[in-house]
This record gives structure tokens, C-alpha cells and sequence, in this order.
């Protein structure tokens, strides 16, 4: 098993890999996708067949001239044009196609295409269906049940996103029972004992942190979002119970400052959701209209930095956003893709330490994480057994069939200190 700093980077070369598969199926599938939700011009059509040519049979090529961001694309990855998109590191060549599908649609260019989202009816099918009622009329059966409880399937339904069989029913009798008895568990870490010590409510006893710390200064927690729909809108009832339980003065919501990853939460998308909510019937009416009045009285922020689309980890982030994380209660880290940025994009040996790979953060992190991709770090020796057992490695680069790294039918809860903690 190599040591901890000479894992590998991930790359998309290796035959069978899940890396691969993004590239040479996800993508071009995606921008046919794309060709077909929007009339486009023939120019744009000319130019997502391009970007199709580019990615199947080309090589990766730096943005046109006189994109806004093509000095800074160029110090970021210059060394890779010229090079297969298989063959730079994953997290750069994922990232640096959601950047040029959004110059072939038109979406930074002077013009009618101009801040088109090229992934608005995806979201917008999302968000207006029928599941959608039936997961936030779901709120009304935990409304009159113990906060504690109420926490735990809050909690559980931000970490499985749009997984609808669970939803916000996570916390009725026997489903956590039910859980517990798979072998393995769809849990591969749970640490969210830890994640709510960090959080007590007004409530607790005196011995615990008080509301707003030892200095008198709000408590701030911040999440960073992940996916729009129905996985944004468990996040936003989450970030209801902070404030109201008196988890949280303050929340702050980091979204995407432009449409990336298909479904990437922006500004627009957190609005659509708060607004969602807002409309519906019942206890999640009433959280809506909460989530509203947070956003107007500043006690819920939204941020959308530019550093959410660059292709680095966030051991790297600029110097202003650790200022803000080094200060919160905790931050909060939603889904895969910030997971891969939260402890590097490698091929870790799944029993390397998720606190020493977060190290870097500038405060306590937590990852609540649906397992999607290679990447996975904190699980103890017997999971690892019991996993691979149950399911083959899931697809490290080995040319395995997708299993429990990538299916999506586990998930973990992890918390570590950060810098907090040296």
C-alpha cells in the first residue's frame, strides 16, 4: 500500500476506470443533452460540435482569445493544451469541460445566449415534480417528534440528496434499525455525533460551548452547496433547523457563481428552491417562509466565489475564504465533487486519516458525501473488508464494474478539525 503522499493522482486514462467513463461517455452524452434542451443558433451548434470532437478524437485547447478568463485559464493549466483530456488530471479536465461547454453555448459572450443556464430545464424538470411534494409534505409527520430526532433526519436526508426512498423519512421507527442491519451498512462513517457536538442547541447544559462562543461573536456555520433540486432543498430545511433550534446566529450558503457540473447550485437555483419551499403546504411552508425572511435579515447568506469553478483542491483556496471558514463554528461540505476537492483527487488508500487530509481546512469540516466516485479516505480496516466483499473495489482505475465507491448506494458522514485542531 503506497504511503499517504505518493498516491496517485487520478486521470481518465486507465481502460474501465470510473474517470474514463466520465469523459468518453458522461460528457458527450451531456452535450447532446444540452444540443437538444435549447434552440440553439447554428453557431452554437457549431461550437458543441467542436467541444464533442475535441473531447472524443482532440486534444484539450486552450479558450478563444477573447474569453474574459483566458489568462487565468492559461496560468492554471497552459501545460495541459496540446495534451488528450484523458491523459491531465481528472479534477482539471472535468472542470475544464463544464468551462468550455459554457463558451460554445454562449453563456460569457455578448449576444441572446448571453447567462443562459445550458442546465435550467434539467433543474427546472427537478424541481417541479410530484416527488418534490410528496418529500416536503413529509415534514409534517417530524414536526411534533424530538428535536433531537427531527436533527437526525434532517441531517440524513441533506447526506442522501435526491435518494426519494429515503427523503426526510429517515427518522420514522425502524428505518435507522433497518439500516444498521445491512452488511455492510449504506453508512461506510458516521461520524454525526461529532458533527452535533460542534452544534449544541440553546438548549444544552451550561458546560457545553455557549451560543455565539466565549467571545460574544455570532456563531456562524457555513455549508457549501453541492447539487440544485432536490437535493438543494433538504440542505435549505437543514439550515432551518440550525437557525431555528439555535445551532447556528448565522449560515452561510456557498454556491456556484455560474452554471457548472450540471447541476451545480447557484444563486438563481437557491432562490427557485427557498421559493419551492416557500409555496408548499404545511410544516415545510412555514420552513420556507423562515428560509426567506433568514436571506432578508442577513442571518442566512449566500456567497458564490469564483474559486468553486477552479480545478483545485481546497487545500489551495485563496486566502480571503480562509478567513471566513477559519472563523464558523463549522463548515459544512456537501457531495462528491467538493469531497474530491476537500482531501485531493488521488487514489488514497481508503484507511488514510480524513483528519489528516483535511488538515489544511482552516477550521472543523464536515463531509456529508453519497459515495460517486474513486475517492474515499477515513473508513477503518473491517469496512473496507466487508465493502470489497460485498461489492468489488467499485472501480479504482482497475477496470472494475461500478460498485461501492461509485454506485451511489453509500454515504458517509465525516468530521475533522481542520487547523482548529493543531
Amino acid at each position: 500500500m503506497p504511503e499517504v503522499d505518493d498516491a496517485p493522482v487520478i486521470v481518465s486514462s486507465a481502460p474501465g476506470s470510473f474517470a474514463r467513463s466520465v469523459l468518453a461517455e458522461r460528457h458527450p452524452a451531456l452535450i447532446q443533452q444540452v444540443r437538444d434542451a435549447f434552440p440553439w443558433s447554428p453557431e452554437r451548434h457549431r461550437a458543441l460540435d467542436a467541444l464533442l470532437r475535441s473531447c472524443t478524437e482532440g486534444v484539450i485547447e486552450p479558450l478563444d482569445p477573447g474569453a474574459h478568463d483566458r489568462e487565468q485559464w492559461d496560468a492554471w493549466g497552459g501545460e495541459y493544451f496540446g495534451r488528450s483530456w484523458f491523459d491531465v488530471p481528472f479534477l482539471w479536465s472535468e472542470s475544464y469541460f463544464y468551462r468550455r461547454l459554457l463558451e460554445a453555448v454562449g453563456y460569457f459572450a455578448p449576444g441572446p445566449w448571453h447567462g443562459t443556464d445550458p442546465f435550467a430545464p434539467f433543474k427546472r424538470a427537478e424541481l417541479s415534480g410530484s416527488l418534490v411534494d410528496d418529500e416536503l409534505a413529509a415534514l409534517d409527520a417530524l414536526a411534533e417528534r424530538p428535536v433531537e430526532e427531527r436533527a437526525a433526519a434532517y441531517l440524513q436526508a441533506s447526506l442522501w440528496g435526491n435518494r426519494a426512498d429515503l427523503g426526510f423519512s429517515v427518522g420514522s421507527p425502524g428505518t435507522a434499525d433497518a439500516a444498521r442491519g445491512e452488511d455492510p451498512p449504506p453508512l461506510v462513517a458516521d461520524d454525526s455525533e461529532v458533527l452535533w457536538s460542534l452544534l449544541p442547541t440553546d438548549a444544552t447544559p451550561a458546560e457545553a460551548p455557549s451560543r455565539g462562543g466565549t467571545s460574544g461573536s455570532p456563531r456562524t456555520v457555513h455549508v457549501i452547496a453541492d447539487n440544485s433540486g432536490r437535493e438543494l432543498i433538504p440542505d435549505l430545511v437543514l439550515i432551518d433547523h440550525l437557525l431555528t433550534a439555535g445551532r447556528a446566529d448565522e449560515v452561510v450558503l456557498h454556491v456556484k457563481p455560474y452554471p457548472y457540473y450540471v447541476s451545480d447550485a447557484t444563486m438563481a437555483d437557491v432562490v427557485d428552491c427557498a421559493r419551492r419551499i416557500a409555496q408548499a403546504s404545511g410544516t415545510a411552508g412555514e420552513a420556507g417562509k423562515r428560509l426567506w425572511a433568514a436571506m432578508g435579515d442577513g442571518r442566512l447568506a449566500v456567497r458564490a466565489h469564483g474559486f468553486y469553478c477552479a480545478p483545485f483542491p481546497y487545500s489551495e483556496m485563496p486566502a480571503d475564504l480562509r478567513r471566513e471558514f477559519a472563523g464558523a463554528a463549522l463548515t459544512i461540505v456537501k457531495g462528491d465533487l467538493n469531497y474530491r476537492r476537500l482531501v485531493g483527487d488521488r487514489l488514497w488508500p481508503p484507511t488514510t486519516s480524513f483528519a489528516a487530509r483535511t488538515a489544511h481546512f482552516p477550521g472543523p469540516v464536515a463531509a456529508l458525501r453519497t459515495l460517486k466516485s474513486d475517492v474515499i479516505v477515513g473508513l477503518d480496516p473491517r469496512t473496507v473488508e466487508r465493502l470489497e466483499a460485498a461489492g468489488g473495489s467499485g472501480g479504482a482505475g482497475d477496470g472494475a464494474k461500478p460498485g461501492w465507491r461509485t454506485s451511489g448506494t453509500h454515504a458517509l458522514v465525516q468530521v475533522g478539525p481542520g487547523n482548529a485542531g493543531t
